[in-house]
């Protein structure tokens, strides 16, 4: 029999790095720690292993650029053919641009939605065909992106639409985008943040796909986003006022939810707890 999967992507530091640490405490399987840079992601899995006496038997790395569909492609390839299935799918992986870097914001719009939603999406599009039943799923979103952010009411309502879609949200991230480069975003009601629109699509696309895996109740699978909080690492400069360790809590909690779970399901948790998203 086959032993249960978990993949965390950028797992190689701060919370993914605390994730992994954490599920070798409570999930009874083997965990992938994924990184990009595979030197950095091989030391990380050296480290865990040096000072958690679960992750010799249970932590394995795997090299994954979220913004290569090459890469995703072979991180699928490689867990169907060794395992045949997975359990558990952590979206750590992000990035967010410092405040005072001077990079334009239209390519700031562009680099974050092409990884924090675009290169997110692709994972799950690879990796959602093999999930197991009673899979769990968690999108690590932000409370920078709460939908009250995006002024104009008829973007905001295209995003918790009944009819909405993946492809729908990618348009509008796309018009974003477009706008972000013409200076115009804030105009249309865009908010002047490419992290917290990249994390209110996410957020957004974690409700779609619930509604999709509720057409086989059966299955059981969920899917939740969920924001760690203000946690101190390196994407909050250091400055946060939480630690790793408790920004893995609602993440790895939301992960091993038992099996037919009512609630949470296509939920934006924070600390254990519903928020309310929408508005």
């Amino acid at each position: 029999m086959s032993p249960k999967i978990a993949v965390v992507t950028g797992g190689n530091k701060g919370i993914g790095y605390a994730i992994v640490d954490k599920l070798c405490s409570v999930f009874d399987g083997l965990i992938y720690l994924t990184a990009r840079n595979e030197q950095l992601g091989l030391r990380a899995v050296q480290q865990l292993q040096s000072s958690n006496p679960n992750a010799s038997r249970k932590v394995n790395f795997h090299q994954l650029d979220i913004t290569s569909v090459e890469s995703i492609h072979h991180l699928a390839e490689f867990l169907r053919k060794k395992h045949g299935g997975l359990d558990i799918l952590i979206n750590n992986a992000g990035i967010a641009f410092k405040t005072n870097d001077i990079t334009p914001f239209g390519d700031q719009a562009e680099i974050t939605a092409q990884t924090n939603f675009f290169g997110t999406v692709n994972v799950c599009n690879a990796l959602f065909p093999l999930l197991r039943d009673h899979a769990r799923i968690v999108n690590i979103s932000s409370r920078a992106g709460m939908l009250d952010s995006i002024k104009n009411p008829e973007i905001r309502q295209s995003f918790i639409s009944p009819t909405a879609t993946i492809e729908s949200l990618s348009d509008i991230l796309n018009d974003f985008i477009k706008k972000a480069k013409q200076d115009s975003h804030q105009d249309d009601g865009y908010p002047n943040s490419a992290y917290g629109m990249s994390k209110i699509a996410l957020t957004a696309v974690t409700i779609i796909q619930q509604r999709i895996f509720d057409e086989k109740p059966n299955r059981d699978i969920v899917v939740n986003a969920c924001c760690p909080g203000y946690i101190n690492t390196d994407m909050t400069s250091n400055k946060g006022s939480g630690t790793p360790e408790q920004g893995a809590d609602t993440p790895v909690y939301l992960a091993t939810l038992e099996p037919h779970v009512k609630s949470p399901r296509g939920e934006f948790v924070a600390e254990r707890k519903i928020l309310k998203w929408k508005i």
